[in-house]
């Protein structure tokens, strides 16, 4: 060994700082090859023979040297001497069979601790064979460290190291400048304890500041939320409110010019007067642009019993002069029609009156009556017909067929009931089902109270039209003389009114 430790695959590397001591406390001085040289001159001597390696696994024989015997004139330096500051372990004790070579000169300054003892039983160390022979008498390396820089962490230094100074220099704070005075910290004031108060002892005694303890604060108990069943409130819409709701619909755009129909096949079930009662609510919220038109082929009265008489045109005028009106335009039309209409008595509505002659329905074909209707559709925005008992008619199905709105009427009989019901069954059967099923149903009451009948009327018609509206009797209407709307009883007006909005609220927007 040249004091160095050697392994598989890593280069050597020091021997630790133990084993050179041990070395020195066990040859005296020697060198290891002299050591070796004195062990294979034992081999000579009687003692017992060491144990040697042979093949196949077993020992046999005595160890022969295979090293050359060591140069004679070669000693250990005579300067050489033993660390005065080692000590041996109390335990350590000299092998009795170690016998000093031949030959073997002690050093002259060695002086040996008076107080050492060699162990008995202690045998010499044999020359090791191989490598590995520490290894195999238990010999154990200490772990390596953690790190390369573990003893660096454990502040271990090298003698006489260094580190080297920094390529830079080192940043010096900014804040504060030298002689820059700096604030003292802040310390809260101490608390001004209250005045002395004079006692009957003659002397001050003071009063402590009360001392608040932390409240206590209990840790809030959540309760599970308790689910109520959920209840529904219907609450009573007020009249001025559903009035300005009816209001608000009749004012909103239509987007194109509508037509409402008022039919039943029966007479004396109010169609004449729902015609001009609606087109008079209409008006009278629009404030123009509605014309109320007496269709019945068989001489009707709406031109009797509304609008002013300030001429006596019929629709038999209009038609005579229909292509010369038709090729007008704008104000010009306005005021060419204008001639042959009639108006209420404030300006809420227009009428075209129907003629008196029986004989004039033959000229009411229909490809009359579509003309009639583009005309009536370019100057007003809602045309309420009231229309013949002729179902068979042209006249008849070519207003059905041109109508946006149905609106049947009856009254509290069943003869009147029975009617609009068989009216509806026909509009099914002519392909106009549609039109039936989006109809309303407008039940008049022509005497005061509630007729029994009216109930019953009511759940049936609401199975077969959209809606069901009824109006009340009124007092004004019972004479059968001109309908003036402006003296209907305040229930009677707004009643019309919903009646009105439930007609026209599908169109509005």
């Amino acid at each position: 060994m040249d004091g160095t430790e050697t392994g598989w695959g890593r280069s050597a590397e020091p021997a630790p700082r133990w084993r050179a001591l041990l070395d020195r406390a066990r040859l005296g001085g020697r060198t290891a090859e002299q050591a070796e040289a004195d062990h294979r001159s034992e081999d000579a001597s009687p003692r017992e023979s060491l144990p040697r390696r042979g093949s196949g696994g077993g020992w046999s024989g005595r160890g022969s040297a295979s090293v050359p015997p060591a140069d004679p004139g070669y000693g250990p330096d005579p300067g050489y001497g033993p660390d005065p500051g080692y000590r041996a372990e109390a335990t350590y004790r000299v092998d009795p069979a170690y016998r000093v070579e031949p030959g073997y000169q002690a050093d002259p300054g060695y002086q040996a601790d008076s107080g050492y003892q060699a162990e008995p039983g202690y045998p010499p160390d044999p020359v090791a064979e191989s490598r590995y022979a520490l290894l195999d008498s238990g010999y154990r390396p200490e772990p390596p460290p953690e790190s390369r820089y573990a003893l660096l962490d454990n502040g271990y230094r090298t003698p006489g190291y260094a580190p080297p100074e920094p390529a830079y220099p080192q940043p010096q704070p900014a804040y504060p400048e030298p002689g820059y005075p700096v604030e003292p910290a802040y310390q809260p004031p101490e608390p001004a304890y209250p005045p002395a108060v004079p006692t009957d002892r003659g002397y001050p005694a003071r009063i402590e500041p009360a001392r608040i303890e932390p409240a206590r604060i209990e840790p809030a108990r959540i309760e599970p939320a308790r689910i109520e069943p959920a209840r529904i409130e219907w609450r009573q819409q007020a009249p001025r409110d559903e009035q300005e709701r009816a209001a608000g619909i009749l004012r909103r755009d239509l987007g194109t010019p509508r037509v409402l129909a008022f039919a039943n096949p029966k007479g004396g079930v109010h169609k004449t007067t729902a015609t001009v009662l609606a087109a008079a609510t209409v008006g009278s919220v629009r404030g123009r642009g509605v014309l109320a038109w007496d269709d019945n082929e068989l001489r009707g009265t709406l031109g009797l019993r509304a609008g002013s008489a300030r001429h006596a045109r019929t629709i038999r005028h209009l038609i005579s002069d229909l292509a010369h009106i038709e090729i007008r335009d704008g104000a010009e039309l306005l005021e060419s029609l204008d001639d042959y209409l009639r108006h209420a008595s404030d300006g809420s509505y227009d009428v075209l009156a129907g003629e008196e002659s029986p004989r004039f329905a033959q000229r009411l074909d229909q490809f009359t009556v579509k003309r009639v209707l583009e005309l009536l559709r370019r100057t007003h925005d809602v045309v309420c017909v009231d229309t013949g008992n002729n179902v068979e008619s042209a006249n008849w199905r070519t207003v059905m067929q041109a109508a946006d709105q149905l609106v049947v009427t009856t009254v509290p009989r069943e003869d009147a009931a029975f009617s609009a019901d068989w009216m509806l069954d026909l509009l099914h059967e002519v392909g106009m089902g549609e039109l039936a099923d989006n109809a309303i149903t407008l039940i008049s009451c022509p005497t005061p109270g509630r007729s029994p009948l009216q109930d019953d009327l009511e759940r049936h018609f609401a199975t077969r039209t959209r809606a069901v509206a009824v109006v009340p009797y009124d007092p004004a209407l019972e004479t059968g003389s001109s309908i003036e709307y402006h003296q209907l009883q305040p229930e009677t007006r707004a009643a019309w009114l919903r009646a009105a909005s439930v007609m026209l609220e599908p169109f509005a927007r």
